[in-house]
């Protein structure tokens, strides 16, 4: 099996396992579709919380995205990578003093997420002076996805509700701040979301609430963010919209109701982050013990587990996996794919076909390059995986892998 012209058996064996193997065609076709299908009519941010490492975080700058990142240490990391403060939003329901005041340093555009914040930038921004914001907005829609992954409903730490009238509020309030410049409002529904009609609800909802500016404050947004959060295919059943029919479905909603509120249309933002990471990352693991359980249940435990992919203990997802020697091999029997960590519900797939499988088989899992790094851990001691960037034959490590040495060096002996 191949990824980028590269054979991952082969990977496997010359840098370990657990390794992450990212796709970088995969990553430059995803973001350059999301550019394209936007025009002049907005902007593209890469949502860093999906995945960032300073290489990654180059190829999606080269590809005309923007960033939005969501603490001091995602900002950093985007400077370290090049990133620009102009090219920035700044996002994240409980930002710090040092948070906003990094964010402020580095010219970014901050989205506040609640009134908290005002008094924070008026102590940060100096007098005489006005930093760019947003206002992130709660449109009171749920969208048809994991609860766990849902943002844009009524009951969400995120956001000013609209429904309630928070978000009106809200907005009055920060055109009166002497030390913010509001430049637009924002929203976000939520991740994993393989149906469009969630957007074009919201935007109903949100350019209704723009009439309501215009005609009782007299402001109209220059910029109006619909967030991110399109589904990618994890499995076979799985069928998302692209890229492309993400963008033109909300720009479509956006200016047709605009133009029958005779409204001015802002400047779109969409902010994707799984569906341009997720495609393009491989998880590849090694099979270690294999346990049967007579009519109940065969384990196949492989290096790997919840420290490098958490996802399928948070929210039950579900991935598909291959034998990388022979992807095509028809399937022998069912079994689960278990991972080495102490924890009996550490299980990257239940109940998977898979061909006849034994010890030191190469195993590879595709739609693995979001939120699964990004969330991993050092739980029970087990150093993070290296991490490939891999294109035209040639890999380059984008991370190291973690050494013993990497856990205790920030403790205190």
């Amino acid at each position: 099996m191949e990824v980028g012209g590269c054979d991952l058996v082969k990977l496997a064996r010359e840098h370990g396992t657990p390794l992450y193997v990212y796709d970088e065609a995969t990553v430059r076709q995803r973001a350059s579709e999301y550019v394209a299908a936007m025009g002049s009519a907005g902007q593209v941010l890469y949502s860093a919380k999906a995945f960032a490492s300073p290489r990654f975080l180059r190829v999606i700058a080269e590809e005309g995205l923007g960033l939005d990142v969501v603490s001091a240490g995602e900002l950093y990391l985007a400077q370290k990578s090049g990133a620009t403060g102009d090219r920035i939003h700044f996002l994240g329901n409980n930002k710090s003093h040092e948070d906003l005041e990094a964010a402020y340093r580095a010219g970014a555009t901050i989205v506040v997420d609640g009134a908290y914040e005002f008094e924070l930038l008026r102590e940060i921004v100096p007098e005489g002076k006005r930093t760019p914001v947003m206002l992130r907005l709660s449109p009171g829609v749920k969208p048809d996805t994991h609860s766990h992954i849902s943002t844009g409903q009524l009951d969400s730490k995120f956001g000013f509700s609209i429904e309630s009238g928070a978000a009106f509020k809200a907005i009055a309030e920060a055109l009166q701040h002497p030390r913010l410049e509001v430049v637009g409002l924002h929203s976000h529904l939520g991740s994993q979301i393989l149906a469009l009609g969630a957007y074009m609800q919201a935007m109903e909802i949100m350019l209704d609430l723009l009439v309501l500016l215009r005609d009782e404050l007299h402001f109209e947004p220059r910029k109006l963010g619909a967030g991110g959060g399109l589904g990618i295919a994890y499995t076979r059943d799985d069928d998302p919209p692209t890229p492309r029919q993400f963008v033109e479905t909300i720009r479509h909603a956006l200016e047709t109701g605009c133009a029958r509120r005779d409204l001015k249309v802002p400047g779109l933002v969409v902010e994707p982050g799984r569906s341009i990471a997720g495609p393009a990352g491989m998880a590849v693991y090694t099979v270690g013990s294999i346990k049967d359980i007579p009519e109940v249940r065969r384990y196949v435990a492989v290096d790997g587990g919840m420290g490098d992919n958490i996802r399928p203990k948070l929210y039950g997802a579900r991935y598909e996996a291959f034998l990388a020697s022979n992807p095509d091999h028809a399937p022998d029997r069912m079994v689960t794919i278990a991972g080495k960590y102490c924890e009996s519900t550490d299980i990257l797939i239940t109940d998977i076909e898979m061909p006849e499988l034994k010890t030191g088989d190469i195993i590879a899992m595709p739609a693995a390059g979001a939120y699964c790094l990004a969330m991993s851990s050092n739980y029970n001691g087990i150093p993070r995986p290296e991490v490939l960037m891999v294109g035209d034959g040639q890999a380059h490590v984008m991370r190291r892998r973690e050494t013993l040495d990497d856990l205790i060096a920030a403790e205190v002996f």
